[in-house]
């Protein structure tokens, strides 16, 4: 499980304008950086993000990213696009080898448990996020692989 006493690496390339905006929500405690415009980079316009803290599979090491999320019944949603790369994101393959992760909504930070969902239920929050994200869509074309839907359910203390 991602511990959260210990600082998180950045992935190494990521671009600057990544690192700053996890500076800034970092710093604001998610008052500067919960709320992104996606059209800085191309997206369409204001949306909210989350910051996941995974394990390296391979490191061991807390990894951190800024990602798009949406509200479910049983927590938070995301979703593995990585622009529709044929790959599925580093982040991804982190929280399958160690479902348990840090996450932190606005000032909210907490332990979750990552679920990839299927059937119908994927479907349902896909069509959530597209709601929130419309490049999602275009991601999903580009790609041969199924983009997963992820949830991050909190775990009680």
């Amino acid at each position: 499980m991602a511990d959260a006493s210990i600082p998180p690496d950045l992935p190494s390339n990521l671009p600057d304008w990544i690192r700053e905006h996890v500076r800034r929500y970092l710093e604001s405690d998610g008052a500067d950086g919960h709320l992104w415009d996606s059209s800085f980079a191309g997206g369409p316009g204001v949306v909210p993000t989350l910051l996941l803290t995974t394990t390296g599979r391979k490191s061991g090491k807390p990894k951190l990213l800024p990602l798009i999320y949406g509200k479910t019944d049983g927590g938070y949603a995301i979703v593995a696009s990585k622009g529709g790369a044929p790959e599925h994101p580093a982040w991804y393959l982190n929280l399958t080898a160690q479902p348990e992760v840090a996450v932190q909504v606005e000032a909210k930070r907490f332990r979750a448990r990552a679920r990839t969902l299927a059937g119908a239920e994927r479907r349902a929050v896909w069509d959530q996020m597209v709601e929130i994200y419309a490049p999602y869509t275009e991601y999903q074309q580009r790609t041969e692989r199924e983009i997963p839907v992820v949830v991050l359910e909190p775990i009680e203390d």
